[in-house]
């Protein structure tokens, strides 16, 4: 996959990122064998962009994906992880980090959030000892919705001095709301933002933030594609998920509606969901959470194979035609 630059940068990502949420255990476990060979899959497919974060699995998905790259040449991939959340001791676990964190995982340790300039450098040196690494190419501000003042004013200057050192490549923040995203773009000194969930194919909310970015020479990297679940199947089921939740009748009529377009044009939804943001050229890159070599090898095969001109005609038709608030 040939390489996007963030934003003025020297650092480059493929069209298609490995989402490294799922190697942290996300909701079910899963083994070591099968993160290996899940990051192996995608190295093959011509994947040279990983993104992971302290938060993933309480820093699980850091040392297996530190661990499967281990053998990779260092200059032929990007590593992207996040700061603003500290792994600290749990003074009481409960033995799973399930109900307060997601991840299928013992809470042995405990996130803090610190967006202070000392908590940037203490999260990135933690980091680069989980993955093993001596330097990460993209370094996000991770959920800063209740410290936005915090990550402007301290955390992010900090990384800016970071990458003028070159120590790291790229400042981002990460984020699934687009009003701070706005924000960080008018007043701090980024490279790149990733939002979550918010342009994809069913929510084009994002909008705004990617005319921004394209003025400011902001990357955009376009995470969660698939909604968390409700954009990953052919015809989503009664149950699909939409941002970690249920989908509502209104959404799962939307997908469906769009579902049809996709069968008629001889292609399937998550296809399309996984092609849509990359039609922006603001986006760099999509990125997707992984935890089997199947689904990689799928949205590599996607991402490689565009849509026809009448099939997005259809499908921008069909998406503006569902009346249910979503832009």
């Amino acid at each position: 996959m040939t390489g996007r630059r963030i934003g003025r940068t020297g650092v480059r990502v493929s069209p298609l990122g490995f989402g490294a949420a799922p190697l942290g255990n996300l909701y079910t476990p899963v083994d070591d064998e099968r993160a290996r060979a899940a990051v192996e899959a995608a190295w093959d497919a011509g994947v040279r962009y990983f993104d992971t974060a302290p938060h993933y699995g309480l820093g699980l998905s850091e040392r297996r994906l530190g661990s499967a790259l281990a053998h990779r040449p260092r200059t032929e991939f990007t590593v992207s992880t996040k700061v603003g959340r500290l792994l600290e001791p749990h003074p009481a676990p409960t033995g799973s980090d399930l109900t307060a964190g997601g991840f299928a995982v013992p809470d042995t340790l405990i996130r803090r959030a610190d967006y202070s300039r000392d908590g940037v450098l203490r999260s990135l040196d933690a980091s680069l000892a989980r993955l093993g690494l001596d330097r990460v190419d993209i370094v996000y501000v991770h959920d800063p919705d209740d410290h936005l003042d915090a990550a402007l004013d301290h955390a992010l200057p900090a990384l800016a001095d970071l990458r003028d050192q070159g120590v790291i490549g790229a400042v981002g923040v990460g984020m699934n709301t687009v009003a701070p995203l706005l924000r960080v773009v008018a007043e701090a000194d980024v490279d790149a933002v990733m939002v979550a969930g918010r342009w994809t194919l069913i929510d084009r909310s994002a909008g705004p933030l990617l005319e921004a970015c394209a003025r400011r020479g902001v990357s955009v990297i376009a995470a969660a594609p698939f909604n968390s679940g409700l954009l990953s199947r052919p015809r989503p089921p009664d149950d699909a998920s939409f941002d970690y939740g249920p989908a509502s009748e209104a959404l799962l009529r939307r997908a469906r509606r769009l579902a049809g377009v996709c069968a008629r044009h001889g292609t399937v939804l998550p296809h399309a969901a996984v092609r849509f943001p990359l039609r922006d050229p603001a986006v760099a890159g999509v990125v997707a959470g992984f935890r089997s070599a199947h689904e990689v090898l799928s949205a590599a095969r996607w991402v490689s194979d565009d849509l026809t001109d009448a099939a997005w005609s259809d499908l921008d038709a069909a998406a503006e035609a569902t009346g249910d608030g979503l832009r």
